[in-house]
């Protein structure tokens, strides 16, 4: 159509990397190409799927790169948003002070902006997604770990050294009792409220509960995909531990949640990734404890809901960071 621009999206991870080509609107032109990351062949060889995976997204969509206006990239990690550098990303070992946006941009000549996996996708339900009918909002991505994002006004907010939004280590708990957190820290919320913790806490929840428990049942004949989703159905299900865990989830996320409202003050709250599959019960439950917890006038103004991208939220985000990258960008 002529007229329409169009912004690739790349979003890097540690297993697969995903690539679309999306329109002004947010929309993807067709499905993503996916390609493996394979980080262990090195970070030369990744820059190098990175490309192959952009050039696969561009020929899907029926165009050429002269069609392409900008690029974005998003990848996990401690990185140098700045600088355009992924610094030292614990699920990409070994790559270290990897060029992304330099070598992205030399290979495709084309405007490229780069960004933290979490921002890009809570960009995207920002711009097209739960939160596109709000003027600010926070994300909460809860999987192997807890991210996030923070944008307010259409400004992703990145932190002076790149860390903005590392939901995953608000402290809910005191620092010398609290559950270790993977980064070394104790009370973190990550170190309740991921998917790999709820796990662990349901374990040890289990492992005291004198009653009969079809979670038990279940984890005993599967402990090999016994998953924070399986403990989420059977708490559906009625079944009284789960509930309980599933409870001390929302809790905990809500202790995370109120922390932000009276920081940030957002429209929205936004939870993405695996366990929103878990259905009202457990939003309504956040939502709860947050008007309980929370200091009255934000939370009963703010809006508690669940991401609507699913795993597209990081790519279309990304392609959504290529489009502000040009917008702002000062005439000559």
């Amino acid at each position: 159509m002529a007229g329409e621009r169009y912004f690739v999206g790349l979003d890097v991870g540690g297993t697969t990397m995903k690539c679309a080509v999306v329109n002004d609107h947010g929309h993807p032109l067709s499905a993503p190409a996916v390609m493996d990351t394979h980080p262990e062949r090195g970070q030369d060889a990744g820059l190098e799927t990175m490309c192959e995976t952009i050039r696969r997204a561009v020929a899907a969509a029926n165009l050429t790169l002269d069609d392409v206006t900008a690029i974005g990239v998003a990848t996990p990690g401690l990185m140098d948003i700045k600088a355009g550098l992924i610094l030292d990303p614990p699920n990409l070992k070994p790559w270290k002070n990897v060029p992304v946006r330099d070598h992205i941009k030399g290979v495709f000549k084309k405007p490229t902006a780069y960004q933290n996996d979490a921002n890009a996708a809570a960009y995207g339900e920002f711009w097209v997604g739960a939160a596109q009918e709000a003027k600010s909002m926070v994300l909460f991505t809860l999987g192997t770990g807890v991210g996030g994002g923070i944008i307010i006004n259409d400004v992703i907010i990145e932190g002076e050294h790149s860390h903005g939004g590392e939901l995953g280590h608000l402290r809910i708990d005191t620092p010398d009792r609290g559950r270790i957190c993977g980064c070394g820290a104790r009370g973190c919320l990550e170190a309740y409220a991921s998917a790999t913790n709820v796990v662990r806490r349901a374990r040890e929840d289990m492992a005291a509960y004198r009653g009969t428990t079809k979670m038990r049942q279940y984890y005993t004949a599967n402990d090999d995909v016994f998953t924070a989703r399986v403990i989420f159905d059977l708490a559906m299900g009625g079944d009284e531990l789960a509930i309980r865990v599933v409870d001390d989830t929302a809790y905990y996320l809500a202790l995370g949640a109120s922390a932000l409202i009276s920081t940030v003050d957002p429209d929205m709250i936004v939870f993405g990734g695996g366990m929103v599959g878990a259905g009202e019960r457990f939003r309504s439950l956040i939502d709860g404890h947050v008007k309980r917890l929370g200091l009255t006038y934000p939370t009963k103004s703010v809006k508690i809901t669940f991401a609507s991208l699913g795993s597209d939220a990081g790519f279309i985000g990304a392609a959504g960071c290529a489009r502000l990258l040009v917008q702002q960008a000062k005439p000559a």
